[in-house]
């Protein structure tokens, strides 16, 4: 049975990024996240990807970690789970919208 970091250890001979697999397989936690920028570093240095590739992945992480702190700072919990929504408009204009349809 595989195990979590499987791919993220281990050598490679294989040309597609390790980093590839992880990031479809989608971002969904904090760990997700941490396993797909090391695997990013590892393909970085065996020249499975570009710096210019690394360079606009880490730029969309970031702004995807922000997001995050956004939603935890200034969401709005109403969620039964608790998970905060972070609305990027007015609550007024999410109404008068909803109204005009």
């Amino acid at each position: 049975m595989a195990t979590e970091n499987e791919a993220v250890i281990g050598a490679s001979s294989a040309r597609e990024p390790r980093s590839l697999a992880i990031a479809e397989g989608g971002i969904e936690t904090g760990n997700d996240f941490a396993k797909c920028m090391s695997a990013l570093m590892s393909d970085i240095i065996a020249c499975r990807v570009t710096p210019q590739v690394g360079n606009a992945v880490c730029n969309a992480g970031g702004k995807l970690l922000k997001v995050v702190e956004l939603q935890l700072r200034y969401g709005s919990a109403k969620e039964p789970n608790g998970e905060r929504i972070l609305h990027l408009t007015p609550a007024i204009a999410l109404g008068a919208e909803k109204q005009a349809k």
